[in-house]
Parts: structure tokens; C-alpha cells; sequence
């Protein structure tokens, strides 16, 4: 099959080239925004006086048969053709003829990739912020029926100090809003046009590049060619973006895995996002969860795998820069399905408040409360406070009974200072809602952090 660059060869490329060398196979999920990028770029020559009325509106009609035949399952893709830029030329030329073979004036396929490439990359980056934000209305809602429901807050997976549930899902909350930001951060610094920049120089013909630009959305045209049809930091952005986001995801789904645990029974996920066993008939497996914590790692490797690709290329344009799509395409898919599965597992998720307060009477949670109480009544320095509580504790594992639960004797004999009003410090409800310091897990503050949680998902665009 002849190919569009084969005038300098005097032999055919082999069929084992043409299969390694391709990237139809995977590059066809770019076909919208090439044809876009396309009728932008004819639209621009047009105005320039390169192209002819004419053959623009030709070009326009038969782009828009090509997208039908494309959408519509009629299009043959075809790996003689390499990639879709081909591809699509290839059909367009067919249906209009000469007028089809102008389009490429003033391009090369570099940019015109980096242009399709980065387009489909802004495109998810927007959705993506979508699919958090719905997230994150999630555990925000969830969040309002639980600012009084007591669970153990931890350090070291060891009992520390009483939270609220919702103080706990919240922590996610922030972790998703920066994703978030990221997300944005990543757009808007590379929301600029590569397209007109050709192979690696840019072009002799008389471009408008700044109308291109603002045709397909950009907010500027780069700055320096060479290094355009090269940069793939978009790209690795992405990637990290998507990383880091599965790792806040990752963090969260073993907490569930912990919480729906017999050891824990915290909350039960729904039989909709449940599995069971071939052989244990009374299984409930937490599959979900430990399938998004098992896809983290899918998506590093793409991250690194990208890193690696690009670490030792000379500029400009390089081969191996095929490989940038496929970890991508891979880590969107992925993070797009694990967010709408995350959403409606917890959505669909059942909390037991009674099973959480009856955990937060085991590990002394209220043991600061004690040490502080000493600190602020009796005008007993920390350190000495600290130790004091430390004996209060071991009495209390002799009596076997929680500290929230001493008496107000035992703790008088273990230090005369401590008054008869110490029992009130200690108890789980207290304690929660002593910590009102900005951000603490107190139910006024808690509250807040809803509502201020509210507001940024109402204003973020």
C-alpha cells in the first residue's frame, strides 16, 4: 500500500514494520479532536487566502461525512495507514478529492498530533474535576448525618483520640479538592496551541496561528516551536494527577476494607458493590475497594513508564513519543471508572454508629483530655502531666475498664491534685468536642468544614 511519505522510498515498508510501527489501533480514540483540529486548521488557511472558499467547504462537508462514518461504526481503520491522521486524510481525500491533499499545507504531523494529544488531554483533565467534584458531594452529604457519630481517630492504626465520622470522611474531602486544583492548575498552564508549529521550525506559509488558537479554545499559542511538537509534560501531568488522586483513593478504600471487617464493623458496603466466595458461602467481600487499591499501581507504572519514554530524548519530534498515548488513555480510563464505582459504594454504604462508639471506649482515647486537664486546672506541667496520665491508664487497664470509666477516687489517689470535676473531662463526647481549634474535630467545627466544603464545590468551575 502506497504510503503518503513514500516518494523518497524505492521499496515498500514490510508488514512487520507496518505492524510495529503503527498506532492506529489506539490513536483512533483522537478522532474528534483531529477533525476538529483539522477544520480549525482549514478554516485558518482560508482566511489566509490559502485555501480557496471552495475547497474549504468542501473540506468542512467531507470531514463531517468522515466523523458520521467514524461514529456511526462505517469508517475502516486500516493499519497501512499508521495512525489516524492518515487515516482521516486518507477517507477525506477519497470523498473530495484534490481539495483534501491542501489540508496538510502549513502542518506536519507533529503538530498535529501534539495538537489532538493535548485537546484530548484538557478534555479529560474537565471531566475528570467533574467526576471528583460528584465525589465529593458524596462524602460531603454523608458527612452531614454523621457530625455527632464517635469513632476512634488513630495514629500507627492504634487507638489515639475520639473524631467524629464525619471530621474522618472530611480528611478525604481535602484530599479530593486538591486533586482537584491540581487538575485545574495542570489546565490552565498548558491550555496553549501547538498547531503551526509543522515538523520542528514552524512554517514559510502566512499563518494566523493566534486564530486557531481561539477556534478550538486555547488561550495562546506557544512560544517556541522546537520545543512544542516535543513537550509531553501535559501529558506526564496527567499522569501525576491521576496518580496522586488513586492514592487519596487508595487510602480511603482501605480504611473500608478495615471498616467492613468483622474486627471493625464500622459500616457494611451495599450487595450491589459486594462479592462472595466460590467456596465460603458466608463470605461479603470488600472487591471494590481492593480493586482501587490494587489499580493505584496500574497507573504509577504509566507515570514512570512516560518518565522513562522521555528521559533521554534529543529534541525535536522522536519515535519513541508514540508511547505517550496508550499509559495515558489507560490511567484516564481507569481513574474515570474507579471514581463513579467509589461514588456509589459509598453512596450505597450502610454506617453503624454503635459499633464506632463502642470502639471508642477501648484504647483510653480520653487519656490527653486527662493530661491536659492537669495542665490548664491543676497548673501540673505537661511532662509531669503526661506521666501522671500514663499511671491513670495503667490503673485503669488493672481495673479493666475504659479511662472514660474511672472513678473519680482512683484517679484523687494516683495524684491529689486532680479535682472532683475531672470525670466530665474524660468522657468520649467531651473530649471529641473539646478540640475546637480551627480545623479540630469538635461538631462546630466540623460544621464548618462542611459548609465551607459546600461553597467550593458550588464555586469551582
Amino acid at each position: 500500500m502506497e504510503k503518503m511519505w513514500s516518494g523518497r522510498f524505492a521499496q515498500d515498508a514490510s508488514t512487520l514494520l507496518e505492524q510495529f510501527n503503527a498506532s492506529i489501533m489506539f490513536d483512533q480514540k483522537l478522532y474528534r479532536e483531529d477533525i476538529e483540529g483539522s477544520i480549525a486548521h482549514a478554516q485558518m488557511l482560508a482566511h489566509q487566502g490559502i485555501l480557496t472558499a471552495e475547497e474549504l467547504s468542501s473540506i468542512e462537508s467531507g470531514m463531517a461525512q468522515v466523523l458520521n462514518e467514524i461514529e456511526s461504526g462505517a469508517f475502516e481503520w486500516k493499519i497501512g495507514d499508521e495512525d489516524l491522521h492518515m487515516a482521516i486524510e486518507k477517507r477525506l481525500t477519497q470523498i473530495i478529492g484534490d481539495a483534501g491533499k491542501k489540508l496538510h499545507t502549513a502542518r506536519s504531523r507533529n503538530d498535529q498530533v501534539a495538537l489532538d494529544f493535548r485537546r484530548y488531554v484538557l478534555r479529560k483533565n474537565r471531566e475528570i474535576v467533574e467526576q471528583i467534584k460528584s465525589l465529593m458531594k458524596v462524602i460531603v452529604d454523608i458527612s452531614r448525618d454523621h457530625t455527632s457519630t464517635l469513632i476512634p481517630g488513630m495514629t500507627h492504626l492504634q487507638h489515639a483520640q475520639p473524631i467524629n465520622f464525619a471530621f474522618h470522611l472530611l480528611a478525604y474531602a481535602a484530599m479530593f479538592k486538591r486533586d482537584i486544583e491540581r487538575f485545574e492548575s495542570s489546565a490552565a498552564r498548558n491550555n496553549i496551541s501547538p498547531i503551526g508549529c509543522a515538523a520542528l521550525a514552524g512554517t514559510p506559509h502566512n499563518i494566523n496561528r493566534e486564530m486557531t488558537a481561539k477556534t478550538l479554545g486555547f488561550d495562546s499559542v506557544s512560544i517556541n516551536c522546537l520545543d512544542t511538537v516535543s513537550d509531553r509534560d501535559f501529558a506526564l501531568e496527567i499522569l501525576f494527577n491521576i496518580s496522586t488522586l488513586m492514592m487519596h483513593i487508595s487510602r480511603l478504600s482501605e480504611e473500608i476494607i478495615l471498616w467492613s471487617s468483622y474486627e471493625f464493623r464500622f459500616v457494611e458496603l451495599s450487595d450491589a458493590y459486594s462479592t462472595g466466595s466460590s467456596i465460603m458461602p458466608q463470605k461479603k467481600n470488600p472487591d471494590v475497594p481492593e480493586l482501587l487499591r490494587g489499580k493505584t499501581g496500574r497507573v504509577y507504572g504509566n507515570l514512570i513508564g512516560l518518565l522513562t519514554v522521555m528521559k533521554g530524548l534529543p529534541l525535536a519530534y522522536n519515535k519513541d513519543t508514540q508511547e505517550d498515548k496508550e499509559g495515558v488513555f489507560d490511567s484516564v480510563s481507569t481513574a474515570e471508572i474507579s471514581l463513579e464505582i467509589l461514588r456509589e459504594a459509598l453512596r450505597t454504604m450502610t454506617v453503624k454508629p454503635q459499633n464506632m462508639a463502642r470502639a471508642c471506649k477501648l484504647g483510653h482515647l480520653s487519656a490527653t483530655d486527662l493530661a491536659d486537664y492537669l495542665v490548664e486546672h491543676c497548673d501540673v506541667p505537661f511532662r509531669e502531666a503526661h506521666h501522671t496520665t500514663g499511671r491513670a491508664v495503667a490503673r485503669a487497664e488493672q481495673l479493666g475498664i475504659d479511662l472514660s470509666e474511672i472513678e473519680y477516687a482512683e484517679l484523687h489517689a494516683i495524684d491529689e491534685r486532680i479535682k472532683e470535676d475531672v470525670c466530665s473531662y474524660l468522657s468520649i463526647v467531651h473530649s471529641m468536642n473539646a478540640r475546637t481549634s480551627q480545623g479540630g474535630t469538635a461538631e462546630v467545627r466540623t460544621l464548618e468544614q462542611i459548609l465551607y466544603f459546600d461553597h467550593f464545590l458550588k464555586d469551582v468551575k
